[in-house]
């Protein structure tokens, strides 16, 4: 498939880059010489690089700039955490089966591919400029059938775009309707498909040699960071909001994975998640830095309407106008923006796309995902979901921990309310094994009907509570057991359940969608591709080289190499024997923005050459002036406009 580079006019051919990432080992298929397993990948030494600088970045952006605490928790999770959490039942995709071939698909994926094909084939026929995803042999090896060019009903047409605006937002019931309704069959095969089943994506395992602890490999690495939570909070000397932050691999048993780093098995996750006082609207003290951010958003009524079409406003606009629930929720959606403006992303390929109800993450109230556009279609790369109370409450209710925050009241608050008082000894007595269930069932009576009881209490001498699972349902409960009264309570500790607002960043598709919007090629030479990383990110900084391999220029390679290492600089030398345009070209692929030139002039006078990749321009300056312009540069404190400026040009080589 094919990608548009909006800033230079090119169109990008994925096999051509997919091509070159792994001949330059940013990524290769793990286990390859085995035949490798889907959705699995090792990352070579630029991909560790490029993976290590975006996390770095992360940590500078978010953990350092925001106060956060960072943990580490293990990936094992006994199963009860993940029952609690509602992983294990509904942490799950749908997938379908043909049943002659036994090959499983997920289902939304599936319909998607189908219709887009049928899509693609009635703009053929309608004699309309097609973008094609070509990658001809692997399409010949799996024998996929060719979809025909045919015309379809212009309510056809309009019925497929809508389905396809509102994909994720079917269950498996609908699902099954839209294969059974739109004749969704294998596409290899043409062979019809069992309707959609519910699969759980998450890796089981036993912890220990009996098996008897069973558990799975973390789908997220958010629950560490919840059971953490009340140790967080002391070591935060009781502050309230704080944040906490996770960097770590989680697992996810996907389907069919495909699509190369954008759907995996295992992947780099990181994770934060900022506790909020709910009682104070989610306020952030921070948000008036970010509220005149202009955004791109899709909002779930667009989606619902069957329709993609996106609109532009501040996030301060956004929040105003209620699209956005609250300030924190709308915070973190800006600052994760500006993130990845600086990791190169295209900022006409980005969007921020509210969840529909249906596809809404068990645990969250709200959600929006930054999606950036790539030769996939539009991609998942960061959630921002305000998660309310959800798991703290599991939690807490589960296992009793005080998953709290106690505040002291400036005020102490006076309440009036209806208690109860049960005379114990009586009590147990008559209940028996049941006393403690109907004991719960009249601790949780509301205060409306504590309020209708007592006067039932009163008047009749006895009253019934419905408590289920003893007897008949209801409870008479007498005078001489229960007694109910009004009275006032003095409240000088508030205790509250913080909500949660969660980013959670995919590294791996952050990192793929990063390089599709910033590769290009030479116009002079199609052949010569360049990855123009932000200097903050690209694996290497400088390459250094030397114009010749005559002796006196190794000293001055070893120095600067050296002292670019002190300053913290990741650099390399290329001194073979291939032209200093072949030696440059070949780290253009690996996106190293500048490089320093070592000649005859140099050894005469300490001067030295610095180009820039990306324009190809060079300046000249000494040592001590050129390696003062690559930290600013790599640091971010001066452009390439701003050396060329203030260090003389020099056009003496032809480099390329």
């Amino acid at each position: 498939m094919a990608t548009l580079n909006t800033k230079t006019g090119q169109v990008v051919d994925r096999s051509v880059l997919d091509s070159m990432l792994r001949r330059r080992m940013f990524y290769t298929p793990s286990f390859e010489i085995y035949g490798g397993v889907s959705g699995l990948y090792d990352y070579g030494p630029p991909g560790c690089a490029l993976v290590t600088n975006i996390v770095d970045l992360w940590r500078r952006h978010f953990v350092l700039e925001e106060d956060m605490l960072e943990v580490d928790c293990t990936m094992l999770t006994p199963h009860d955490v993940l029952k609690t959490s509602g992983h294990v039942d509904k942490f799950a995709d749908w997938m379908c089966k043909d049943p002659k071939t036994g090959e499983i698909f997920r289902a939304d994926h599936l319909i998607e591919e189908v219709l887009e094909a049928r899509l693609k084939g009635d703009k053929e026929a309608r004699g309309q400029k097609v973008v094609v995803d070509e990658e001809k042999e692997a399409k010949k090896k799996k024998k996929v059938k060719e979809t025909k060019a045919v015309k379809l009903d212009d309510n056809v047409v309009k019925q497929y775009e809508e389905i396809l605006a509102q994909i994720d937002n079917y269950d498996g019931h609908e699902l099954a309707e839209l294969i059974a309704v739109h004749d969704i069959r294998n596409p290899t095969t043409g062979g019809n498909l069992l309707p959609p089943v519910s699969f759980n994506l998450m890796f089981q395992t036993s912890i220990g040699p009996s098996g008897n602890l069973p558990g799975y490999l973390r789908p997220e690495t958010a629950q560490g960071q919840f059971l953490n939570f009340q140790k967080l909070l002391e070591f935060n000397q009781q502050g309230m909001p704080f944040a906490s932050a996770s960097i770590g691999k989680s697992f996810r048993n996907e389907i069919s994975p495909r699509s190369g780093l954008l759907r995996v098995r295992e992947f780099l996750m990181a994770e934060i998640e900022h506790f909020v006082d709910p009682e104070g609207g989610k306020k952030h003290p921070r948000f008036d830095e970010v509220k005149d951010v202009e955004m791109t958003f899709l909002n779930r009524a667009v989606q619902l309407s069957g329709s993609t079409k996106t609109e532009q406003m501040t996030i301060g606009k956004a929040v105003e106008s209620g699209l956005v629930d609250n300030e924190t929720l709308g915070y973190f959606i800006a600052r994760i923006q500006l993130f990845l403006l600086k990791l190169g992303v295209d900022k006409k390929k980005l969007r921020f796309r509210q969840h529909m109800a249906n596809e809404m993450a068990h645990y969250a109230t709200d959600c929006w995902d930054a999606e950036l556009q790539t030769s996939y279609g539009w991609i998942e790369c960061v959630g921002c979901a305000d998660r309310s109370a959800y798991d703290l409450t599991v939690h807490k209710n589960k296992t009793g921990a005080p998953l709290v925050v106690r505040e002291t009241r400036a005020e102490p608050l006076r309440i009036e309310e209806w208690q109860i008082d049960l005379d114990k000894k009586k009590f147990g007595p008559r209940f028996k094994k049941d006393s403690k269930t109907v004991e719960a069932a009249v601790d949780a009576l509301s205060q409306e009907l504590r309020e209708k009881l007592a006067l039932d209490l009163d008047q009749n001498g006895k009253i019934e509570v419905d408590v289920e699972g003893v007897g008949s349902g209801k409870v008479e409960l007498e005078k001489d057991l229960i007694k109910i009264e009004k009275r006032t309570r003095v409240e000088n500790v508030r205790e509250y359940t913080p909500n949660v607002i969660e980013p959670s960043f995919g590294i791996g598709r952050i990192l793929y969608s990063v390089i599709e919007h910033v590769y290009w090629s030479r116009p002079e030479d199609a052949a010569r591709g360049v990855l123009s990383f932000p200097p903050v990110i690209a694996p290497t900084k400088v390459l250094l080289v030397p114009l010749s391999t005559h002796p006196s220029f190794r000293p001055l390679t070893q120095r600067m190499m050296a002292k670019l290492r002190r300053m913290g600089v990741a650099n390399r030398v290329d001194d073979s024997s291939a032209s200093i345009g072949k030696r440059y070209a070949r780290n253009d692929e690996l996106g190293t923005p500048f490089g320093i030139t070592i000649d005859f002039q140099s050894v005469k006078d300490n001067t030295f050459t610095l180009r820039d990749r990306d324009t190809t321009k060079q300046v000249r300056a000494s040592e001590d002036e050129i390696l003062q312009a690559v930290k600013s540069l790599v640091d971010g404190e001066e452009t390439w406009e701003d050396i060329r400026k203030r260090l003389p040009e020099f056009t003496g080589q032809d480099v390329e």
